[in-house]
């Protein structure tokens, strides 16, 4: 949203079932650009209703879709609240979209959906698709598009945020395996390039920001204690979490890239999506999220998405 006030839209509609942190960043709003009008409304993505209420009202000319639950190792242990929350919340957000006219979409997407070890990755490919199959049914004018990228140093959750605290505390600073990598960049680098991604905004497409070279977790540890000026902080190896990679990629074997007009930003040629079908294996996932069989979400994701790690999940 920092990165959107330059810009200078005419207006800016914050929605989110957080009310902490949506009244922390409306109220950050109006001290950087008191003059812009804002709304700030509680609503849940997977509330169908209440989003049908939001988008009648407020009528948004482009939406960036960033609802969804991203920590792996607690969607393993609630595999239903990553499938209503990032599927069934994200084709809610679709449906109103094509429903009210909206310009562009972007949903904001991970390197965790792409060849998934995990529920929550393979929550968000579903995500992809269901932007994908979106997009099959868009009127001329309108783009659906999905931005994929890795981790963001500094954003809730992170690890180098955890890293500070465990140092805070004295240590010890916890890594999961010595040969754990992840790609990074900064919030400000990820949101301009959402941004810009959004602008190129051709309906369909997947956009695969450059996350240049994925950094070693253990080193990334070691020079977060060294430039705290910690001393005596000792790296303990705690083991990998369930669900977690040893390192994440950004493309299935198939799928190749297209340049863009943008150096930073690239097109990932996906698989075409059967509108109807996904409709159908949508439709089976929601009955079994709510219904809390965790062994037929995971049948059924395994069974969607081919190109899956998942192993011994099912």
């Amino acid at each position: 949203m920092r990165q959107i006030v330059p810009f200078g839209p005419a207006r800016v509609v914050l929605v989110g079932r957080g009310e902490g942190s949506l009244f922390a960043i409306q109220q950050e709003l109006r001290r950087l650009a008191p003059a812009l009008p804002q709304t700030a409304l509680i609503g849940d993505v997977r509330d169908q209703d209440r989003m049908r209420q939001i988008f009648a009202e407020q009528r948004p000319q482009v939406v960036f879709h960033a609802a969804a639950h991203k920590h792996v190792p607690l969607m393993e242990a609630a595999p239903s609240e990553a499938i209503l929350n990032n599927v069934i919340g994200t084709r809610n957000v679709v449906q109103m979209c094509l429903e009210y006219g909206v310009e562009r979409l972007v949903n904001i997407s991970t390197d965790k959906a792409v060849n998934p070890t995990s529920v929550m990755g393979a929550s968000k490919r579903m995500a992809e698709k269901t932007v994908s199959a979106g997009a099959a049914r868009a009127q001329p004018g309108q783009a659906l598009v999905s931005v994929r990228f890795g981790n963001v140093l500094g954003s809730r959750g992170s690890v180098v945020p955890t890293f500070m605290a465990q140092i805070r505390q004295g240590g010890p600073v916890t890594v999961t395996h010595p040969e754990m990598t992840r790609y990074f960049m900064t919030i400000p680098e990820a949101a301009r390039l959402v941004l810009q991604a959004g602008g190129l905004a051709e309906n369909g497409r997947v956009y695969v920001l450059n996350m240049g070279q994925p950094v070693k977790i253990a080193d990334l540890a070691e020079d977060v204690i060294r430039l705290s000026g910690a001393r005596d902080i000792e790296v303990v190896y705690s083991g990998v979490r369930p669900g977690e990679k040893l390192y994440e990629e950004l493309l299935t074997s198939s799928e190749g890239t297209d340049a863009t007009t943008h150096s930073e930003i690239f097109s990932a040629r996906l698989e075409q999506v059967d509108p109807q079908g996904l409709d159908r294996d949508i439709a089976v996932l929601e009955q079994a999220a709510h219904a809390g069989d965790f062994g037929v979400i995971r049948r059924e994701l395994d069974r969607i998405i081919p190109e899956n790690k998942f192993g011994s999940l099912g």
